[in-house]
């Protein structure tokens, strides 16, 4: 006795939903090579697979709780707080430090998630120094905008206000949004490449029109030049080596 609603002798089975067939299928193309990257090593590898993105969360854990002590705020501030009315070259030696100092006025455990996610999955698919390179790159557009922007100033929509000077600016979230562009570009993931940048525009019109949120728009933008420029260095790579390499050799 067939089973309720199986076909019968004769009868063809009932078609899946087309527009969710078609779907899966522009799901599989968008985010399809980067998932199996990213779960071949993780089943493969474990842990062992992102030790940077690891000790970057052990190092935000560490400054988040010297920063909160009394005795340890001060020296936090010292090397690893950016702010734009300090001479450059102290701002330019801070600011490798300064992405893992998390915001004091933002939950410690956003930060902590956006480093373990997009650098975990940055670190398995394009390789730590990469990751290294791009998160670096992404911080220091924010932090030479934020110059730029003030000497602006408020009077042209991409300006900031005087007062800008003064913020402490720290945190993950510029070499956050620029790692998800840059890995989006390189693993061909066109819509979600865009996506990431509209969003950050969107942001800075519609939500968070401040230091922050335009810091985003000059993240996307540094990593967008510095994806095209990798176009042009390299254009002979074939598509796949990259997609499991670090500088184009095998990890």
């Amino acid at each position: 006795m067939s089973k309720a609603g199986a076909a019968g002798p004769g009868e063809m089975p009932a078609p899946g939903r087309p527009e969710l067939s078609g779907l899966r299928r522009a799901a599989g193309a968008e985010w399809g090579p980067l998932l199996r990257t990213v779960r071949s090593s993780l089943v493969t590898a474990r842990l062992r697979a992102i030790p940077v993105t690891l000790t970057a969360v052990s190092l935000t854990l560490v400054f988040q709780f010297v920063q909160n002590q009394e005795w340890g705020y001060r020296t936090v501030q010292d090397i690893g707080s950016v702010q734009a009315w300090e001479h450059l070259w102290v701002a330019l030696l801070r600011t490798p430090l300064s992405l893992f100092v998390p915001a004091l006025d933002l939950p410690v455990w956003g930060a902590l998630a956006q480093i373990l996610v997009v650098f975990g999955i940055a670190e398995i698919c394009v390789g730590w120094r990469q990751t290294l390179l791009v998160a670096y790159v992404a911080t220091l557009a924010g932090t030479m905008y934020a110059r730029i922007g003030i000497w602006i100033g408020p009077v042209s929509p991409i300006g900031l206000p005087d007062s800008d000077k003064y913020v402490i600016d720290t945190g993950p979230s510029a070499a956050v949004v620029g790692l998800a562009v840059f890995v989006c570009w390189r693993y061909r993931a066109w819509f979600t490449c865009a996506a990431v940048a509209v969003a950050m525009v969107v942001e800075v019109v519609s939500i968070k029109n401040n230091l922050a949120g335009k810091e985003h728009v000059a993240a996307v933008l540094a990593v967008l030049v510095l994806s095209a420029l990798w176009e042009v260095w390299r254009p002979g790579e074939p598509r796949d080596a990259w997609r499991v390499s670090g500088w184009g050799h095998p990890r």
